[in-house]
């Protein structure tokens, strides 16, 4: 019982991170209809920026600094995501093939710089002793970081969810969902709920940078792409644009790798992934929640 906790809640704290960049994912398809590549390249530059500030700012891996590395990283993920949706998306506005080739070639290039300056190898993390540690949970000693993780997505889900429904931005979201020239008609700014849109997809992505270092207790080039893949994943099972499908697809695939990892095949999680998201598209292809909602 002790190690089928800990495998579980393991899954959880992966398919927490899936979420944490397939949420934004699920944002900008929602309004922007456009699918990011660039994502996972977010991702990586906020791991790094998070590596950066807890091995070079102040005495030890505090929690202050811990903190601190956090708000940069989702900051860099922001002011990323921000830029490339003026510079790159909104001249590419109703040109989907060039916009997502726009966006892989963002992604490449940014993974390509980061290894060049920092190389290929996996680059330590600084943590505070709390969050390298375990917690205990009916005699399973679970690892504090996975519950940091379920933490911020739960926090993020949240969030989401109350911007959508209670917020003046968030009705004017929901609505150019459904008809954007309509909204447009109406005065309203669309381009710029876009911005705005792609820039908190962005934040979320720094988010799940400084998150996947402390996962991972490290960073490299190339985690930001695997995070991504499974990302995609999660929001075509979830249903694109679906907050709430993305969730409960990230919480069945984190467990679903887990488990089979463990208990079936080292890889094999991997392998049923690709095969559950190969279920969802034959017999539901607009995913778990796709029909009945949108964004939320």
């Amino acid at each position: 019982m002790d190690t089928f906790l800990l495998i579980a809640i393991t899954g959880l704290g992966l398919g927490s991170l899936y979420f944490l960049l397939a949420s934004g994912l699920s944002l900008i398809f929602g309004l922007m209809r456009v699918l990011s590549f660039a994502h996972g390249a977010f991702l990586t530059v906020s791991a790094y920026v998070a590596w950066s500030i807890m091995r070079t700012v102040g005495d030890g891996a505090s929690t202050g600094r811990l903190v601190l590395a956090i708000a940069t990283a989702v900051l860099a993920g922001g002011v990323l995501a921000f830029g490339t949706e003026v510079l790159i998306i909104r001249p590419l506005k109703g040109r989907t093939l060039e916009q997502l080739m726009a966006t892989v070639g963002l992604g490449t290039a940014i993974v390509a710089l980061l290894t060049g300056f920092w190389g290929p190898d996996e680059r330590n993390v600084p943590l505070p002793s709390w969050v390298t540690g375990t917690t205990h949970v009916f005699g399973a000693a679970i690892p504090t970081n996975r519950f940091l993780l379920m933490i911020g997505s739960v926090i993020v889900l949240v969030a989401i969810r109350a911007f959508l429904s209670y917020t003046r931005y968030g009705l004017v979201i929901r609505a150019g969902v459904e008809n954007s020239e309509m909204v447009s008609a109406l005065g309203i700014n669309v381009n710029r709920s876009f911005t705005l849109v792609f820039t908190v997809g962005g934040l979320l992505a720094g988010l799940g940078g400084a998150l996947a270092a402390c996962y991972y207790h490290g960073v490299n080039p190339m985690v930001g792409d695997q995070t991504m893949l499974y990302a995609f994943i999660v929001v075509i099972i979830g249903g694109l644009g679906s907050i709430g499908g993305a969730a409960i697809a990230a919480a069945a695939l984190g467990l679903l790798q887990s488990l089979a990892n463990y208990y079936i095949s080292a890889g094999l999680g991997d392998v049923l992934a690709v095969v559950l998201l190969a279920a969802v598209l034959l017999l539901r292809p607009q995913g778990l929640l796709g029909r009945k909602e949108r964004l939320a």
